[in-house]
């Protein structure tokens, strides 16, 4: 077996199952936190030689637990939480549904609303996903000290505040997985397009690990609709990733991709769960906002040819959605289909109903610039497409707008 492959499986299956282990049975992340990294770093150093151990999770568990015991000793712990490490070390191994339930405190914990959204996400990231602190200030553009400081800082508020560490009761949690599937959005959107300024615009590294993220909250939560709608999302928008920018770093829309180049895999299993969903719609189960939009994004995926995208379900979904999300990006969204059903001018004034709430907002330039092009106003069209440059979040998007600006009409 290749033992280079067998660590990065090993970390990408069990750093989630042993932190949450961990912090079950002592009470604290910090201590969760060293130990797992002490066993994977143990791991590295000994599997070369010593051979991958038939039960990778089973070995790491053991060896962190021991981490852990042994750090309790050198701070000098109280006999009781000395003895009560001993106990568990000496138990019995845990039951794969116990540890599954174990990840799943663990995401609840470290997706509390106790938390800025900003902690929620870095935590998250490290806690669940195993990111190192570099790769997490590198993907959010913050120096390694910060990062680490708003890691420790949300360590410190859930001892401080005595977040539990359990999943959230009955009444509590429809709206605590939201705040989790929140968080995974982000982090899925950040790498989908990064925000920053001269960077790279796409970050296959976060899409990556958000859709790992996304696969195991729809496997500890598998009758969460909402949980199977983003899932589907971010699998219909990553199957999209590689014909989004062209050779020469520029953004390539929607419209203009070369439809070969998608992951069939991933559109095939994207479309697999929002049957599932529209299934359980057509029962009565009504449809949430990420159910929505992975819809949407199935009618656009299931077109060969843009001209034969079925714009009047695209708008049906998105009159759906605009009852559940009124928000202004909403129904700028909305207006690009209205464009394709009643032209550019119903859609335009549509748009131009949304300036005073999206004015610094690029997308709505970058839209308004687009109509106007299209109904032949091209000093306006041209002035909308500066305004959007001045405002883009990156490269690719500034080239991509720079040349349709630029464009003769």
């Amino acid at each position: 077996m290749d033992v280079q492959a067998a660590l990065t499986r090993a970390h990408h299956e069990e750093w989630a199952r042993v932190v949450a282990g961990l912090t079950r049975r002592f009470g604290d992340l910090d201590i969760a936190e060293e130990a797992a990294a002490e066993a994977f770093a143990t791991a590295v150093r000994r599997w070369p030689a010593e051979g991958v151990p038939p039960n990778p999770g089973a070995w790491l568990t053991t060896t962190a637990a021991r981490k852990a015991i042994d750090r309790i000793r050198r701070e000098n712990k109280r006999d009781d939480k000395h003895r009560e490490a001993q106990m568990v070390y000496d138990g019995p191994p845990e039951t794969v549904g116990a540890i599954d339930d174990d990840r799943l405190r663990l995401i609840f914990t470290c997706c509390h609303p106790a938390l800025a959204m900003q902690a929620r996400v870095a935590l998250t990231l490290r806690m669940v996903g195993g990111l190192t602190v570099p790769e997490i200030a590198r993907a959010f553009l913050v120096r390694e000290t910060a990062m680490e400081q708003r890691i420790t800082r949300a360590k410190a508020k859930i001892k401080a505040a005595r977040v539990p560490y359990r999943v959230p009761s009955a009444e509590d949690l429809p709206a605590r997985v939201s705040g989790v599937l929140a968080v995974l959005f982000l982090v899925f959107n950040e790498g989908y397009l990064a925000t920053g300024p001269g960077t790279d615009p796409l970050r296959p590294g976060l899409t990556a690990e958000a859709i790992r993220l996304a696969r195991l909250i729809r496997a500890l939560m598998p009758d969460d609709g909402e949980a199977a709608g983003l899932l589907a999302l971010m699998l219909l928008t990553e199957a999209r990733g590689t014909a989004r920018v062209s050779a020469d770093g520029e953004l390539v829309p929607l419209a203009e991709q070369d439809r070969g180049a998608w992951d069939a895999s991933l559109i095939a299993e994207g479309h697999r769960l929002v049957r599932g969903r529209l299934a359980a719609a057509a029962a009565g189960t009504a449809p949430g906002r990420y159910q929505i939009l992975a819809a949407i994004n199935a009618v656009h995926t299931s077109a060969r040819d843009v001209r034969d995208t079925d714009w009047t379900q695209v708008l049906a979904l998105y009159d759906q959605l605009v009852r559940l999300d009124s928000s202004p990006i909403i129904a700028l969204n909305r207006a690009v289909a209205v464009a394709e059903l009643d032209g550019p001018q119903v859609a335009l004034a549509a748009v131009d109903r949304l300036g005073d709430t999206l004015s610094g907002y690029h997308a709505y330039h970058a839209t308004r610039a687009d109509l106007l092009r299209r109904l032949g106003r091209s000093r306006q069209a041209r002035a909308a497409y500066d305004k959007a440059i001045d405002l883009a979040g990156n490269t690719a998007e500034t080239a991509y707008l720079t040349r349709r600006r630029d464009q003769p009409h």
